[in-house]
């Protein structure tokens, strides 16, 4: 048998895989090395603002009406309630507040899409497109909004130093924290960024937040650490498992550990059971 023709397709086949390696590795070290598990900078619990303490010492600039808005929602809080928080329900944290890093950020980085990864309440991830693209006039609204983005090489160097983006058509409800200051329902948001990785390998994301809520762009920055254990334990957080927080009309309830509805804040009235068959325990 003449296996020369064999011999022959197989090295075309391992040349052919090299050389797309090579090409990936090459594609690979224009972009900014992002592996890894990033969590919060700054000690502490998460807030949206790192450098300030949180409820009303993140000072966000609030039309009077949200801080209206945000002042009764710190009251309900205070008295057990939820609040403005929107996500006791399970629904996504969404953007701007996944960016936070509740939990540890996953970036993966392709030529075309930019991951933003988290796991909390549910799995949460953004697609930030990098592949030319203009903002989808059909694309569903959604909690993380719809991401265009661009790398830039600032020092002229031949790598990306830098990615800019720019986030619109959000749905709703969305806070900042779990403080609850709210974004406008509208969700006519428009949320910028630059995101860097600098010498001291901290990651930066400059977000400036424009929105009808606010009295004028709010700029925070955002400051990463890479963590030093490069196999990082991705936890699945599934929210509905274990939440025992139960929403009826615009009350939210307990459930205890018998079963039984509890009330959340003091002197909170019961649901109504008018389509339940009340019956008088003393009459059996």
């Amino acid at each position: 048998m003449d296996y020369r023709g064999l011999v022959g397709g197989t090295a075309l086949l391992v040349a052919f895989l090299m050389t797309a390696a090579a090409a990936q590795a090459f594609e690979d070290s224009k972009y900014p090395n992002l592996k890894g598990a990033w969590n919060r900078a700054y000690p502490g619990g998460p807030r949206y603002d790192q450098t300030k303490p949180p409820r009303r010492g993140q000072e966000t600039p609030l039309t009077p009406e949200f801080q209206a808005r945000f002042e009764a929602n710190l009251k309900d809080q205070e008295a057990g309630g939820q609040g403005d928080f929107p996500t006791w329900s399970c629904i996504s944290p969404g953007m701007p507040m996944m960016m936070t890093a509740y939990e540890a950020l996953e970036f993966v980085v392709t030529p075309e899409t930019t991951y933003v990864l988290v796991d909390h309440i549910n799995e949460t991830h953004r697609r930030i497109f990098t592949d030319g693209r203009d903002f989808s006039p059909t694309a569903d609204p959604a909690w993380v909004g719809y991401s265009v983005g661009k790398w830039t090489d600032v020092d002229g160097d031949g790598t990306y130093d830098v990615l800019e983006v720019e986030t619109r058509n959000f749905r709703g409800p969305r806070a900042y924290d779990n403080t609850g200051a709210m974004l406008h329902p509208n969700n006519q948001s428009v949320i910028k960024e630059r995101i860097w990785l600098d010498k001291e390998d901290i990651l930066h994301d400059e977000i400036t937040v424009i929105d009808d809520a606010l009295t004028r762009p709010w700029t925070v920055m955002k400051l990463y650490k890479r963590e030093a254990n490069q196999r990082w334990f991705w936890r699945e957080d599934v929210c509905p498992e274990g939440n025992l927080l139960v929403g009826i009309g615009a009350e939210i309830y307990y459930l205890g550990p018998d079963g039984y509805l509890m009330p959340a804040k003091k002197g909170q009235r019961p649901p109504d059971l008018k389509y339940f068959r009340q019956t008088n325990n003393q009459s059996k």
